[in-house]
Order: C-alpha cells, then structure tokens, then sequence
C-alpha cells in the first residue's frame, strides 16, 4: 500500500506548523510565497486525510502527579494481535505496540496512583487468556520526550511501522 501522495509544498506546510501550530494562515503563505486560501486548503485536506493534527499536548510535568509506565506483556505468538487489541481497549492504555525482543507487547500506560497500574497490569492485562507475564517499568524522571512523533490513529487504528 502507498503512503500519502505528499508534494514539497504539503512538507513545507507541515514544518511550519510543526514548529509553531499557532501561526496565521497569512503568515505562512507570506513566507512560503502563495495565497492565503492555498494554505488554508492544503491544511483542510492534510486534516481531512488525517495526515495532521492540531490538539493541545500536555506536559507530564503538570501538578496532576500523573506517571507514566511501560507494560511489557508475553503473550502467546499466535495470539499477540488479538491480545494487543484487546490491551488497546484499556482506558488507562495510551499506546500499544507489538515488538520483538523480551515482551512481543509493549502498552504505554498513564496512572495517578500505584494502585491503578496495579489494577491494569496484574488483574486486567495478564489475567487475559494468552498473556504469560508482564513487567512494569515507571518513568521516574523524563530528560526527552518528542511530542512530534505523535502519530495520528483512529480508536483502534493499527499503524504497521514495517515495510
């Protein structure tokens, strides 16, 4: 399957917004030499194709004391797809990844208290039938986190990183 059909303006287009999403339409067609209503049209069409994203990020550093935690899950190789989509469905479950390497699943989870990661890992993650053994890992200190890598999914959208 073909990725998205992307011209040198469309790139342009979104470095610009990826460095500052608050810049006037105006502004960015000054600098980047077109109309105005071109760039507003390119940004609806890259929204429409869900090729960007403009939302609010929030910092971990927020008083919320929420955490951040890694939930490396071994699962059964003939069901890792069917048990990363239900891991998917948590609430508390901010990304779902299947790797290769120590765990075949990797779930990214957001918590308040330990108690909650708790709850996720041991009595909703490995009770699932397929799931062996799950290891947690809590991010005690965040030198670099990139927000930009952020990929935009649909609820249940799965992203194939592979070629």
């Amino acid at each position: 399957m073909a990725g998205p059909q992307l011209d040198d303006f469309d790139r342009q287009l979104i470095e610009v917004l990826g460095r500052d999403a608050r810049i006037s339409n105006r502004k960015i067609a000054a600098d980047l030499g077109v109309t105005e209503g071109t760039v507003r049209g390119r940004i609806r069409r890259l929204q429409q194709e869900r090729l960007i994203a403009f939302t609010a990020l929030t910092s971990l550093g927020l008083e919320n004391p929420t955490k951040l935690a890694f939930i490396g899950v071994q699962a059964d190789v003939g069901s890792v797809k069917e048990i990363a989509a239900r891991i998917a469905e948590l609430a508390q479950i901010t990304g779902v990844l299947i790797t290769m390497g120590r765990s075949n699943i990797i779930a990214i989870c957001l918590f308040d208290k330990l108690e909650q990661l708790v709850e996720i890992a041991s009595d909703q993650i490995l009770a699932m039938p397929g799931v062996h053994h799950v290891e947690t890992s809590i991010a005690v200190k965040t030198y670099k986190y990139n927000a930009r890598i952020v990929k935009i999914t649909g609820a249940g959208k799965v992203v194939d990183n592979g070629d």
